[in-house]
């Protein structure tokens, strides 16, 4: 009981401990609004303009998570075929490295153009963004597994898909969320740049938008929102890792 609610409350202390000291600098060095508002100004504007935010918060949920779900079954399947196969392994893996190179940033634009102002381009912004720390933590904890547990289920006559499914698996799962909470924080970057490039709905939108009418705490209302959907998300994972693990 000692370790949970020290589990919960030492974060909130940090969180807590972080506000106090951003707003005690903006009132110290007398900080203009404009240039960093404080947070009490920004709960005003939530506050004044809460429906609007809520709304736009829902837009990106929606496209971080579609995309997330697709990154994951994509980088699973992929991570399997190989970690099976040496051979596809040495042919392609280099590929995915160079693709995974390309500035996200600069294939935005052409995604918007390829697939519309739509969610679809936002979607696959995410999908490609959280891609590949999943296929590589997934291929490694897939390639990692014991010789002993190997030599086990080639004992017990077990077939391809039963040593995936009960040996190579349940060893992988470690890295595997491993890879999924990196992915998960990468998502709501995917989520903001491709909202950016494309500013028709979502928090990053909201905050191009808030920024070209000088109005700071409403972007920075938006940003506190974007923070708090990527740590609920990470903790989510993190629950589903304690409960599988």
């Amino acid at each position: 009981m000692r370790n949970r609610v020290a589990m919960f409350l030492l974060p909130l202390i940090g969180a807590v401990g972080a506000v106090a000291l951003w707003w005690g600098v903006t009132k110290v060095f007398h900080i203009r609004t404009f240039f960093l508002p404080a947070p009490p100004d920004i709960v005003h504007s939530f506050q004044d303009q809460h429906s609007y935010l809520l709304q736009e918060s829902w837009q990106t949920l929606k496209e971080m998570l579609l995309g997330f779900l697709i990154a994951t079954v994509a980088g699973l399947v992929i991570a399997i075929v190989l970690a099976a196969s040496r051979t596809i392994q040495r042919l392609t893996l280099p590929l995915f490295v160079a693709l995974n190179a390309i500035p996200k940033v600069s294939v935005a634009p052409l995604l918007v153009v390829w697939l519309g102002f739509g969610s679809e381009p936002k979607i696959v912004m995410v999908a490609l963004i959280s891609f590949f720390p999943i296929v590589v933590s997934t291929m490694a904890g897939l390639t990692s597994t014991p010789t002993d547990l190997g030599e086990l289920s080639r004992s017990l006559s077990a077939s391809w898909g039963q040593t995936y499914l009960k040996f190579r698996l349940p060893w992988a799962l470690p890295q595997i969320f491993t890879g999924l909470k990196v992915g998960i924080t990468l998502a709501v970057i995917g989520a903001v740049v491709s909202e950016i490039a494309s500013p028709q709905h979502g928090l990053g939108a909201v905050i191009l938008l808030s920024g070209q009418n000088l109005d700071t705490s409403l972007a920075f209302s938006a940003i506190t929102l974007l923070a708090l959907i990527s740590v609920a998300l990470f903790y989510l994972v993190v629950g589903v890792e304690r409960l599988l693990l």
